[in-house]
């Protein structure tokens, strides 16, 4: 039986959770002027005061902040199970920006429930995350279920990379302590009718490429046919490392061999769930998606190496588009890599392929804006896999699903580094049309409730094992 129901979560968490979301807590990447502007530590206040008042025997709460960087909530509550090594509990307070405009009635930094779902950018990546960590523990200390030490940590440069994270793991190494278990909150879900356990993550890769021509725009009746249109160079640059008819990604060291574990459970979530990425995705009418059928599609979320045009710069909105023969285009690469393929070799290769022989020696500029590894997740420990079972079962009346996510958590990569011998519990509320990074952003509540009792099962197994 669920220690926490619905009601419990609205009367304790669903308060502070909508004000978290009322707040444009952008990441740094999104917001040059975030310490400036002060919505990260206005978040990172709010979460702090709801987990102060938390009914718990023992519980500390601070917030970090080194110098330069972006806060970190830091919250330790300590064992009631005697001595053991210590269990972190991840998510984050920023947030990706708006995107474009909402569905009418909606908009990102507005909360707004309709029914038994919450809209608002960041509630589902990832503001639950703290109240799902501390309601978790305190239904626990109620009901005097036993739980080891843990820490909730929450970060706030996540959406950009974790630019800040390492700095903060080498600050508080000593106070984290041996850790054996990791829980972040921040994963997806195929579906809402089950604990779903990601196994995997891509690593990405956000490169920046311009080509110049021109000093300075030019009257495309005077220069075009004779100057080289950057556009054209760039297109042509772009033909080096994705195919324009299939998609595939040309780059031979962004590929990686998919484990044949990986493909049995595509194959085995296609045989249940049918086309379940494709199904909830908001295509125009008629389009013909990439993947010959449901298996390949799930194996090209998570295991095939991908690319992106997510920026574009140097070209005028279509309102104030004149006859001018532009003198440079930027385009901003978003690779996507299969969990195993190293981020650093990817990155180099695909500078290398952009930057050679340039088209009619055009000025050819890139960099890397952002990278981190994929994960794959280590053998599950004889009693971790029976209880993640017992917490699907407890919290959602079926059995525990295991899939391979298409984004990526870098907090994982760099945990997994630090601490080898660490289990990793990688779930989240990231289901059907929760939309995030995209426009209408909402949390499933029930899903959010779920997935704190289904937490509530794997401490109690890690405390009695």
């Amino acid at each position: 039986m669920p220690l926490l129901s619905l009601s419990d979560f609205e009367r304790s968490a669903l308060d502070a959770l909508t004000a978290f979301g009322g707040i444009p807590s952008l990441s740094p990447m999104f917001d040059a002027e975030w310490a400036k502007n002060g919505y990260l530590e206005e978040a990172a206040q709010l979460l702090a005061s709801w987990a102060r008042e938390r009914q718990l025997a023992s519980v500390d709460v601070e917030i970090h902040g080194l110098v330069g960087r972006t806060p970190t909530l830091v919250v330790t509550v300590d064992s009631t199970a005697g001595e053991g090594g210590t269990v972190i509990l991840y998510g984050h307070l920023d947030k990706q920006p708006p995107l474009g405009d909402w569905s009418e009635g909606l908009a990102p930094f507005v909360p707004v429930r309709r029914g038994d779902r919450l809209y608002a950018r960041g509630v589902s990546d990832d503001g639950y995350a703290l109240f799902s960590a501390l309601s978790a523990i305190e239904a626990m200390e109620a009901q005097g279920i036993a739980h080891g030490r843990c820490v909730v940590l929450i970060e706030a440069s996540e959406e950009s990379g974790s630019s800040d994270l390492e700095a903060y793991l080498d600050a508080l190494a000593d106070h984290l302590g041996d850790v054996e278990l990791l829980i972040c909150l921040d994963a997806g879900a195929l579906t809402y009718d089950r604990l779903w356990v990601t196994t995997s993550l891509r690593g990405v890769v956000n490169v920046q490429v311009t080509v110049e021509v021109l000093e300075q725009g030019q009257h495309s009746g005077s220069v075009s046919g004779i100057v080289p249109s950057s556009f054209r160079l760039l297109r042509q640059l772009l033909d080096r490392v994705e195919d324009a008819t299939t998609g595939d990604v040309l780059v031979e060291e962004m590929w990686a061999t998919i484990p044949a574990a990986d493909s049995k459970s595509a194959h085995d979530i296609a045989e249940e769930f049918g086309d379940v990425v494709a199904r909830e995705l908001p295509t125009i009418k008629g389009l013909e998606l990439m993947g010959a059928n449901a298996q390949e599609r799930l194996l090209r979320r998570t295991w095939y190496p991908t690319l992106s045009v997510i920026g574009m710069g140097g070209i005028p909105s279509p309102d104030i588009a004149g006859n001018v023969l532009r003198p440079f285009t930027t385009a901003v690469l978003s690779f996507r890599l299969p969990p195993s393929v190293d981020v650093d070799v990817a990155g180099a290769a695909v500078v290398r392929l952009l930057t050679s022989d340039a088209p009619s020696n055009a000025k050819v500029s890139v960099h890397i804006d952002s990278s981190g590894n994929g994960w794959v997740a280590p053998e599950l420990a004889p009693w971790l896999e029976p209880a993640l079972e017992r917490a699907s079962l407890d919290a959602f009346g079926r059995s525990v699903g295991f899939t391979g996510e298409g984004g990526s958590i870098p907090f994982l990569n760099s945990l997994a580094k630090r601490y080898p011998g660490v289990q990793f519990v990688a779930t989240g509320v990231g289901g059907p049309q929760s939309n995030a990074h995209a426009i209408d952003e909402m949390l499933d509540l029930p899903t959010a409730v779920g997935v704190t009792n289904a937490v509530i099962t794997v401490l109690q197994a890690h405390a009695t094992k």
